[in-house]
């Protein structure tokens, strides 16, 4: 039976998985949209999503914020293709020095699978606690509506984050089983992006990321801020102290949210800001402190 799983995992997982699901994209955009449209309170003109008579309601789609998703999307494979001409020798020179060879072993994708999940987990943790990871990730917080369009606003520098993923390749699972295992790993987290489905058994909502979990992802009511990171896996968020269960209704969005919808300015505008900070910084500690400390630092608040 494990022998089976695995053949099944790397049967579905092709060179051109990302390619061959965005019809399924669409399809079930589509299908989630009506799903809400059948629950005409889904679909309340909202008005400004942070008053409290409208936190209560899910908040389905609206145009320009799906169409900026999109476009966040369509740029970030533009800049993946550009970026692996540089990333691929590198992840082909480290696997040469590998100390161990992990993926020539039995199951050895189902362990790239799982090993990608926790460096993952990492990548999106200090992603949040860091600003300077914070710039490239922020754009993905930046709706202030939660659907399958949602999933798709990706970042466009999230590439700085490869390194992260760099041990993999010491330990001996191969570039193309580390780039499918990633693959396989964004794709999963596409449908917990939807207010469309509710809690799961609990038997699922104890190991894996769902829907439930990642709403909490997203919120920003003060007890939903930086938890829940998990990709595939909810496990690494209970054994390393950052997991929320949903309660209240989630309120999506930023601290401070933005109003554009232009992709250029949800892709750049923390950079923007990062970098406005640190040119008028006055000693060189502030500059760190604007660049690697959590995101919101100030020297009054580090005082």
């Amino acid at each position: 039976m494990i022998r089976a799983i695995g053949r099944s995992l790397r049967s579905i997982v092709t060179d051109d998985m990302t390619m061959l699901a965005i019809p399924g994209f669409f399809a079930t955009m589509g299908l989630e949209y009506a799903a809400l449209r059948r629950n005409r309170d889904a679909l309340v003109d909202i008005g400004d999503p942070t008053t409290e008579s409208n936190v209560d309601r899910p908040l389905g789609y609206e145009t320009r914020d799906t169409l900026a998703s999109l476009a966040m999307g369509t740029g970030m494979l533009a800049v993946g293709v550009a970026a692996a001409n540089v990333l691929q020798p590198l992840d082909r020179w480290l696997y040469g020095k590998r100390m161990a060879s992990l993926g020539a072993r039995r199951l050895g994708f189902v362990g790239a699978v799982v090993a990608w999940d926790f460096f993952y987990y990492w990548d999106h943790r200090w992603g949040h606690e860091h600003r300077l990871f914070w710039a490239a990730h922020v754009n993905h917080h930046s709706s202030q509506r939660y659907n399958l369009s949602t999933a798709l606003r990706q970042s466009w520098t999230g590439v700085m984050m490869h390194w992260v993923f760099t041990p993999m390749f010491l330990m001996g699972f191969t570039p193309t089983q580390v780039a499918r295992a990633g693959e396989l790993n964004l794709l999963y987290q596409y449908w917990v992006h939807t207010e469309a489905i509710d809690k799961l058994p609990a038997a699922v909502e104890s190991v894996f990321n769902t829907a439930s979990h990642h709403r909490v992802h997203h919120g920003a009511n003060p007890q939903y801020l930086d938890r829940n990171y998990a990709g595939i896996f909810i496990i690494w968020d209970r054994l390393f102290g950052s997991f929320e269960p949903e309660g209240e209704r989630v309120r999506y969005g930023l601290t401070k949210n933005i109003t554009s919808h232009n992709p250029v300015h949800v892709a750049y505008h923390e950079w923007a800001a990062m970098i406005r900070d640190v040119v008028g910084a006055d000693t060189w500690r502030d500059r760190v402190g604007f660049t690697l400390g959590p995101p919101g630092w100030s020297p009054v608040a580090a005082a």
